[in-house]
């Protein structure tokens, strides 16, 4: 189109982001304003966002999730109606955590001590009289010398995909995933987020660089695919993507960038390897690489009865694999499976695939964090600007922070807050 291209056809409302909380909001923003036109853009070549799911030629009806893999508390997870609204399995089998579920190791007195000292750590970072003036870091919880600190370490850094010392005390407390039990998605939590989306107009390949929102009744959008205009823009981007500047709000933003930058992207990455004889392992069991040390990986043995190990690296630990790559991923998971299980399960693996959410270029990361004094934060990152510009995604819930439907929550509700700012509207 010739001329001004910021001056073209405009959308009523522009969602950034096709993860849970853009989808969310889009499939909202339909059912209750079917009047507005409604774009979605994402950056990647699939929806989803990091709920993905890639598939097991040996088990077709079975989906390996390399993102968000449990429903956390889902009686009353969104997610989990919606699985069965399009057509999808929601697997009950207990979580190991949860009460059934099943584990690998033994209930010695050694296995007792841990649950111990674990659960003792836990009850001192409850009973932290915490707010942002008197917050401290996660690791200021430990006990100098506690022969399970490793274990704690572990266990924390899966909980918050960062290390103890960089992890807020406040911001844990603060957690409630909801009711439990813990469920799985059969074909996979990326599969369901993706078919929710399909109903919205979404282009993918589409990476915003710059909204512009210095005119009054019209926002401009710059993407690598020229430029859009909206009435409304909505970004559910991730909070690496918001500290790193690589979109450019015009004027700026830098309550949001200090927010995101101090919510960042812990890391958490998945292997999934292939079983050459699928009863070489126990069904659906979990187990833990080591007791002792605080870099190793968690283990889920045969999910769903595949022929398949989930292996889940969080931390430091999953930034040295990741940047080491898949060879040494596949090195370190066999040689945890091995001290267990023996040198020979070595020769019954192969690598079938592997996250790297730290590299993914228009994510950086597994889901937020809040540095010690920061929680608050993601309240601020929540509220919307000037009436046109609203945000959304799991950093920015209070208390389900990490998980997609704390990200599903967070787009409902922004969803809301743009069509009531549209009744407002002349």
């Amino acid at each position: 189109m010739p001329g001004d291209k910021s001056k073209g056809a405009m959308e009523d409302v522009v969602v950034i982001g096709a993860g849970a909380a853009g989808i969310a909001a889009a499939r909202r923003l339909q059912a209750i304003r079917p009047d507005l036109s409604i774009l979605l853009l994402e950056a990647g070549d699939r929806l989803g966002g990091r709920a993905w799911t890639v598939g097991l030629p040996e088990a077709a009806d079975i989906g390996l999730d390399l993102g968000c893999g449990w429903l956390h508390g889902a009686r009353t997870n969104a997610w989990t109606a919606i699985a069965g609204e399009v057509g999808l399995t929601v697997d009950r089998t207990p979580a190991p955590w949860n009460d059934g579920g099943r584990r690998l190791q033994r209930d010695d007195a050694a296995a007792r001590a841990a649950r111990e000292a674990i659960g003792a750590y836990f009850e001192r970072l409850e009973g932290h009289e915490g707010h942002e003036g008197n917050d401290a870091a996660m690791a200021d919880m430990l006990e100098p010398g506690n022969p399970w600190n490793g274990q704690i370490r572990a266990v924390g850094t899966y909980i918050t995909g960062a290390e103890l010392e960089r992890s807020s005390v406040v911001d844990y407390n603060r957690y409630d995933p909801g009711p439990g039990p813990d469920w799985r998605v059969r074909e996979g939590y990326g599969t369901l987020v993706s078919l929710y989306g399909k109903p919205v107009q979404a282009r993918l390949g589409t990476e915003v660089t710059r909204i512009d929102h210095r005119h009054a009744g019209r926002i401009a959008i710059e993407t690598n695919q020229g430029v859009l205009n909206a009435r409304a823009v909505l970004a559910t981007v991730s909070t690496n993507v918001l500290a790193a500047g690589k979109i450019d709000f015009d004027p700026p933003l830098p309550d949001k960038i200090e927010a995101a930058a101090r919510l960042p992207l812990g890391l958490a990455d998945k292997l999934f390897l292939r079983l050459v004889n699928r009863e070489a392992l126990p069904a659906d069991t979990h187990m833990l690489g080591s007791t002792r040390r605080g870099a190793t990986g968690t283990y889920q043995l045969r999910p769903f009865g595949a022929p398949v190990v989930e292996a889940y690296f969080a931390g430091d630990l999953a930034h040295d694999l990741e940047g080491q790559g898949r060879g040494a991923a596949f090195s370190f998971a066999g040689d945890e499976l091995a001290a267990h299980f023996g040198a020979d399960i070595r020769k019954e693996l192969s690598v079938v695939a592997m996250s790297a959410w730290a590299a993914a270029p228009h994510i950086g990361g597994s889901y937020s964090y809040a540095e010690p004094g920061a929680s608050d934060l993601r309240g601020r990152l929540a509220a919307p600007h000037d009436g046109r510009i609203f945000f959304a995604g799991e950093a920015c819930s209070t208390s389900r922070y990490s998980t997609a439907h704390g990200a599903y929550e967070t787009g409902v509700a922004a969803a809301e807050l743009i069509a009531g700012s549209f009744s407002q509207s002349p």
